[in-house]
C-alpha cells in the first residue's frame, strides 16, 4: 500500500497581491510536509489554485495518476468558488475538505487587516464547502487544528478508506467454479458491480487449478513448509495433509498473480480432481492480504482484501467470516463465528501460535482430512461487515461488536473460532441484522471501523447501514423505509 499518496490543493486567488499567495504557498509545503509525519500515507502538496483551469487540470491528472489516492482541500484565504465548478465535477478521486487554518489562535496584538486578509479559512472554506454540497458530491468534511492529533487521526482514517476504493476500483476475483446451490445471498448483478465497485469477477475451471497443481514441484512444497513450520505450530503427524494444502496454496497463487486477481472463492460442492477442500491454503493466502469467499460468495471474498488493505500497514486483522451458532443464556449472550476451515490467522490472540491440524470434514467432496488452522480470535472491538445485492443497488450493512475470549474451549471443534458480543445486544442485533437482509458470510475486522466503512460506502455511492449501539428495530426499520424510497427516486 506504500505506493499511495494524497494530495493537498489549496485555494486561493489573485485578490490579495504576490505576497499572500507566496506565503499560502509556502505555508501549504510546510504544513502537507509535517501532516505527512503523522498520517499513514503521503500528504504531496500540488498547487496553490487561483484560477478554474488550475483547478479543473489538476482535477483532470488526479484522475489519471494511479498513485493518487484522494484530493484533500483547503481554503486559506477566500477562494471564490465558480472557479471550482469544472473541476470538482470532473474529480473522479474520493475528496476530503480539511476545514483548517494555519495559526491556532487568533494573535491579540498582532491581528490587524493584513493579517485579516491572509488569514481567511473561516471564510474561504464556507465558500468552498457551498459548491460541493450544490454539486451533491460525495466527500467528507473535517474540521480543526492541521496539527491536533485527533484531527490527523481521522484525516489518517479517511485515507485508510479512500485506499480501499482505490483498491476497490482495480479489484479482480477468480471464482473457482460457481456458488453454492440454491443459495441466494452468494448471488449478484456482477456488471452492476464492476460499474459501481469496479470488481471484475469471472469464472475459472477446477480443472485448470488441478493442472497447475500437477505443476507444483515438491522443491516449492518444501519451501512453503518451512514457512508453516516457522508461522504455525504442527498438531498432526499427516504431513501428507499438509503438503497438499500447500500445493493447492502454490497453485491459487500462481493463478491469482498470473491474472492479477487479489480475491478468490471456492465451493465444497465443486472440488473436481482435488483431494481436499483447500483450508490452510485459504487460510494462509489471506495472512498475505488475499481475499477469500467460502461456497462461492465472490462478494464477501472481494470485501475482506479491501478490508485488509484498509487496515494496519495495509494487510490488517480482517477475516472471512460466518455466523454459526448462538450462547443465549441470560447475561452471556454472544455469537460463535467460524467456519468450516477457512478463517485467516490475522485475527488469532497472540498469546499461542495458531496450530495445523488434520481431521475429517463431513460436507462436500473430500477424499481425505483436510488441514486447517485452529485458533482462538483476540478479544477487542471489531465490526462485522456485509455486503448485499438488493435488486437495483448494493448495500453495505456493518454491526459493532465486541469481540471477547470464548467463554469455553471447546475441544472437539476442530476449527478456528471467534466469540462476541453484538450491539446493541445479541437478539436486538439479529432482528436488526436479519432485517437489514444481512447475509450469513461476513467481513470481521479489528482494524476497520464503521466510520470507515461509511466513508468507503460514500465514496461508492451505494446504501450503508450501520448496526450499533444505539440502535432499535423501530428506527432500523424506519431507516430502511425512507432509504429504499430515495434510492429508487435517485435511480430514475
Amino acid at each position: 500500500m506504500s505506493k499511495y499518496e494524497f494530495w493537498f490543493v489549496v485555494g486561493s486567488q489573485f485578490l490579495y497581491g504576490p505576497e499572500v499567495l507566496e506565503t499560502v504557498e509556502a505555508r501549504a509545503r510546510e504544513m502537507a510536509a509535517e501532516m505527512s509525519k503523522h498520517l499513514p500515507y503521503p500528504l504531496v502538496y500540488k498547487v496553490t489554485a487561483k484560477t478554474n483551469k488550475e483547478i479543473a487540470d489538476v482535477a483532470k491528472e488526479a484522475n489519471y495518476d494511479d498513485a493518487c489516492a484522494g484530493v484533500i482541500t483547503w481554503c486559506h484565504t477566500f477562494s471564490p468558488s465558480k472557479m471550482w465548478i469544472n473541476g470538482l465535477a470532473s474529480l473522479q478521486k474520493p475528496y476530503c475538505h480539511f476545514a483548517t487554518q494555519y495559526n491556532k489562535q487568533i494573535p491579540n496584538d498582532e491581528i490587524d487587516m493584513d493579517f485579516m486578509n491572509l488569514n481567511q479559512a473561516a471564510h474561504g472554506d464556507r465558500e468552498h464547502g457551498f459548491i460541493a454540497a450544490r454539486l451533491r458530491m460525495p466527500r467528507k468534511v473535517i474540521a480543526g487544528y492541521w496539527k491536533d492529533e485527533k484531527v490527523l487521526g481521522r484525516i489518517g482514517s479517511w485515507m485508510k478508506a479512500a485506499v480501499g476504493v482505490a483498491v476497490s476500483r482495480g479489484m479482480k476475483v477468480m471464482r473457482f467454479g460457481d456458488n453454492m446451490r440454491e443459495v441466494a445471498v452468494t448471488e449478484g448483478d456482477k456488471v452492476e458491480v464492476q460499474t459501481k465497485l469496479g470488481w471484475q469477477v469471472n469464472t475459472w475451471a477446477v480443472g485448470d487449478l488441478v493442472k497447475e497443481m500437477n505443476a507444483v514441484t515438491e522443491a516449492e512444497i518444501d519451501e512453503l513448509m518451512k514457512v508453516y513450520e516457522a508461522s504455525y505450530d504442527i498438531a498432526t503427524d499427516n504431513t501428507a495433509a499438509i503438503r497438499y494444502q500447500a500445493r493447492e496454496e502454490i497453485a491459487i497463487k500462481k493463478m491469482m498473480d498470473a491474472e492479477g486477481c487479489k480475491a478468490f472463492s471456492n465451493t465444497f460442492q465443486d472440488l473436481y480432481g482435488m483431494e481436499q477442500l483447500p483450508g490452510l491454503a485459504s487460510q494462509h493466502l489471506m495472512a498475505q492480504g488475499y481475499g477469500y469467499g467460502g461456497e462461492g460468495d465472490w462478494k464477501v471474498s472481494a470485501m475482506t482484501a479491501i478490508l485488509k488493505a484498509m487496515g494496519e500497514g495495509g494487510n490488517g486483522a480482517s477475516a472471512f467470516m460466518e455466523d454459526y451458532t448462538y450462547h443465549l443464556v441470560e447475561g452471556q449472550e454472544y455469537s460463535l463465528g467460524a467456519h468450516m476451515l477457512e478463517v485467516c490467522p490475522s485475527v488469532a490472540a497472540k498469546d499461542k501460535k495458531p496450530r495445523i491440524e488434520t481431521h475429517h470434514l463431513g460436507i462436500g467432496m473430500n477424499e481425505k482430512d483436510p488441514a486447517r488452522l485452529v485458533f482462538e480470535g483476540k478479544a477487542g472491538p471489531a465490526i462485522v461487515v456485509s455486503l448485499i445485492d438488493m435488486g437495483g443497488r448494493l448495500r453495505l450493512i456493518c454491526q459493532d461488536i465486541e469481540a471477547v475470549k470464548p467463554i469455553m474451549p471447546m475441544p472437539n471443534l476442530p476449527v478456528a473460532r471467534v466469540m462476541w458480543r453484538a450491539e446493541p445486544s445479541l437478539t436486538t442485533g439479529v432482528e436488526c441484522w436479519i432485517t437489514a437482509g444481512g447475509a450469513h458470510h461476513t467481513v470481521l475486522s479489528y482494524d476497520v471501523t464503521a466510520e470507515q466503512m461509511k466513508d468507503w460506502a460514500n465514496m461508492m455511492g451505494i446504501e450503508f447501514v450501520h448496526i450499533g449501539k444505539d440502535t432499535t428495530v423501530e428506527s432500523l426499520e424506519k431507516e430502511l423505509f425512507w432509504n429504499d424510497i430515495a434510492w429508487k427516486l435517485k435511480a430514475i
